[in-house]
């Protein structure tokens, strides 16, 4: 279930986004992403960036995937 994301400010470490080839675990997981990056993505192809640094074009039903584990508690900090 993808959820919108509420803007905060972060160290400008933990806001790049990590493009490095990671064996592929990242692409076993439903990523948290802005709900309206993921609209601008359907419709331009443009990639978005998930809260765990993660970078790609989004083409598969996140409903049938686990969440990731990263963007899961990066979520669960911006919430509290």
């Amino acid at each position: 279930m993808m959820m919108d994301v509420v803007n905060k400010v972060v160290p400008e470490s933990e806001t790049r986004p990590d493009i490095s080839h990671d064996g592929g675990d990242r692409e076993r997981f439903a990523h948290y992403v802005q709900k309206d990056k993921i609209t601008e993505s359907a419709v331009t192809g443009t990639p978005v960036i998930a809260l765990c640094g993660k970078v790609w074009v989004p083409n598969r039903d996140p409903k049938k995937f686990p969440v990731c584990p990263e963007c899961q508690k990066i979520y669960d900090e911006l919430m509290a």
